[in-house]
């Protein structure tokens, strides 16, 4: 199993590189990701180039089945966080 490249690993990463304190990069970090988030709500696309794009996408209700048991279940309609990562990334990733 792969390691999980996590918000302390990008905390540590961006204190290091710019030469900042970890409480310095964690606020701005967290800064970042608060006001993406806030975008996002509003229903605004964010566009990370050359990352990719994050866009909320209405989820239709649906059928399902319980795996336990088998029954019908209905699901209900959502809001979900779409992410379609641009051509560079998927270079990058191999």
């Amino acid at each position: 199993m792969s390691e999980v490249f996590t918000r302390k690993h990008l905390v540590e990463l961006v204190a290091k590189k710019h030469d900042l304190s970890k409480a310095k990069s964690e606020t701005i970090l967290l800064d970042v990701l608060a006001d993406l988030a806030k975008a996002l709500k509003k229903g605004q696309k964010v566009t990370l180039s050359p990352f990719g794009t994050f866009e909320v996408k209405k989820r239709a209700a649906r059928k399902g089945r319980n795996p336990k048991t088998g029954a019908p279940v209905k699901i209900k309609a959502k809001k979900v966080v779409r992410f379609k990562s641009y051509a560079g990334l998927k270079n990058t990733v191999g």
